[in-house]
């Protein structure tokens, strides 16, 4: 995969921005900047279960990376007042792993699972009656003389977070009691969350260079927090450290971030479906070849945002280039009205 700074993937690997990822994370309803409906429903389930004293239902959320599903869970556990374990689908390979996890809980804990659609089968299949039954069965020796322990559970929480639903199977999907769908968020929430990071990075930027922040951030609080630290970069080497909005647009030119928060990957991908194929439709596996990517990182990292901003479209018969991404790149359509058929 191209590197990229505009990217949805966690820093995983690089444990000081890890760091400043955790910090800025908010702890709370308060602090959570948008997703409102999601927010008022969640709130409502959480006052419900502490009123009857009981644990939470299980909960799917989904959506495109980066827009806080792990945020989400850890203001989940805060609000409950519970303990968060985390972990994910990968993680997790055998079924003595998944029981470890859970013979370690505690009752009201809450056990979160990124990547939850990467669960191994055979530990799905453990995990059904873990979640509907608090029981645990687990195989003990092997041949004629293997027998079957279930084991109590204590009453605890799965929190699972997922880019693609439709890969979870459908009686894990069927056992959470509430499945809630993250959003892109708004330009002038991107514009909020910027100004509260810039605040906690003691970072002084004036409101003209957080909303150019916020309109190249693809509706993506991960991407915006990240752009903030290289324009910030930027400011303490080539400035005095103030972003105003001739350093925040001078550092977006050079990290080739466009107006529409487009990088050279986005255009490429565009500009392979135009110039190859007259604007579409093509099928993603054909364009995962011509770019040299994979057809999952095209769907789960390329087309959701340019999707959502209208530069392209999905159709029974492949990807389309819209109009209005013609007129972004500044190319001029074959028949003006209509892209032209492969």
């Amino acid at each position: 995969m191209i590197e990229r700074i505009i990217n949805t993937d966690a820093a995983a690997d690089d444990p000081i921005e890890q760091e400043i990822e955790f910090t800025l994370r908010p702890r709370d309803f308060t602090n959570y900047i948008g997703q409102e409906r999601l927010k008022q429903n969640l709130q409502l389930a959480i006052r419900a279960a502490k009123k009857r004293g009981e644990p939470l239902d299980h909960i799917l959320l989904y959506g495109p990376p980066g827009l806080g599903k792990t945020t989400m869970a850890t203001v989940i556990a805060n609000e409950m007042g519970a303990q968060i374990r985390i972990t994910s689908g990968p993680a997790v390979e055998r079924a003595g792993d998944l029981a470890s996890l859970l013979t370690n809980l505690q009752d009201g804990d809450i056990l979160f699972i990124d990547e939850i659609h990467r669960l191994h089968r055979v530990v799905e299949e453990v995990l059904y009656s873990a979640m509907e039954d608090y029981k645990l069965d687990i195989m003990l020796g092997k041949g004629p003389s293997a027998r079957s322990l279930r084991l109590d559970l204590p009453k605890f929480t799965i929190i699972g977070a997922t880019t693609r639903t439709g890969a979870l199977a459908a009686p894990l999907r069927d056992r959470f009691g509430m499945i809630h769908r993250l959003e892109f968020y708004k330009p002038s929430e991107i514009q909020q969350i910027i100004e509260r990071a810039a605040s906690i990075l003691n970072v002084k930027i004036n409101k003209l260079a957080a909303e150019t922040l916020a309109t190249r951030a693809r509706l993506t609080p991960r991407i915006a927090n990240r752009l903030l630290k290289r324009v910030r970069d930027y400011a303490d080497v080539n400035g005095d450290g103030i972003i105003d909005h001739k350093i925040s647009t001078q550092a977006l030119e050079l990290l080739e971030v466009d107006e529409l928060g487009l990088d050279p990957a986005d255009r490429m991908l565009l500009l392979a479906i135009i110039e190859n194929y007259k604007g579409g439709p093509v099928g993603v596996e054909t364009l995962a070849a011509l770019i040299s990517e994979e057809r999952g990182t095209i769907e789960d990292f390329y087309e959701p945002y340019l999707m959502q901003i209208g530069l392209l479209e999905r159709t029974p018969r492949g990807r389309k280039v819209t109009h209005k991404a013609y007129k972004h790149l500044g190319k001029k359509m074959n028949n003006p009205g209509q892209t032209s058929l492969v």
